[in-house]
């Protein structure tokens, strides 16, 4: 019998390749876990708002499959590419909510091991989302970890994966990134 990891990797090869039926085994076995990573990011927002986690996934699913450019490489990848189209949906939705561009009435926020997967103030994104970017200016590795680790969910092994790097070298880049973005977002 194959792996969940294994039967997934498998489907999307065959969804890459043009095999659009392959979306529709694919898409239960994933669904679960997109959702359960996308309830974990609005777990503290406000009652009543508009963007719930089904939603998220949804819209997601949307640019995932309605993407023919991906390519995706495995299951580490898939949800890193799923991780990333999240992220960006959440920061257009909280934009979307007025957000003030400059951050002048934000709280400052800061990352952590405990934090991750319950990042949940749409407004914090905005907030992440700008420490990000100038980590990516800075290093577009560390950058790619902490989106893999942090809105991914992925382990070290499976963003050693993504990325094609040792996963002592992820540990690395993922402890100075997090002292890197604590600094960003606690001064």
């Amino acid at each position: 019998m194959e792996s969940p990891s294994g039967e997934i990797t498998k489907l999307l090869e065959e969804f890459r390749a043009g095999k659009q039926a392959a979306a529709d085994v694919l898409v239960p076995l994933v669904y679960g876990e997109l959702r359960k990573r996308a309830g974990r990011y609005l777990a503290q927002e406000r009652r009543g708002h508009s963007l719930q986690p089904t939603a998220l996934v949804h819209e997601a699913y949307l640019r995932l499959f309605g993407d023919a450019t991906i390519k995706w490489q495995n299951r580490a990848h898939f949800f890193a590419i799923s991780a990333q189209v999240m992220r960006r949906i959440l920061v257009d939705y909280a934009r979307s909510r007025g957000a003030d561009k400059r951050g002048g009435s934000w709280a400052k926020v800061s990352l952590d091991d405990a934090m991750i997967g319950s990042f949940a103030r749409l407004d914090d994104f905005l907030i992440l989302d700008e420490a990000m970017k100038r980590l990516a200016r800075f290093d577009l590795r560390q950058s790619q970890i902490v989106e893999l680790r942090f809105f991914g969910g992925l382990s070290e092994e499976e963003t050693a994966e993504v990325l094609g790097v040792s996963t002592r070298t992820v540990k690395r880049d993922w402890r100075l990134a997090r002292a890197w973005l604590y600094e960003q977002l606690t001064k």
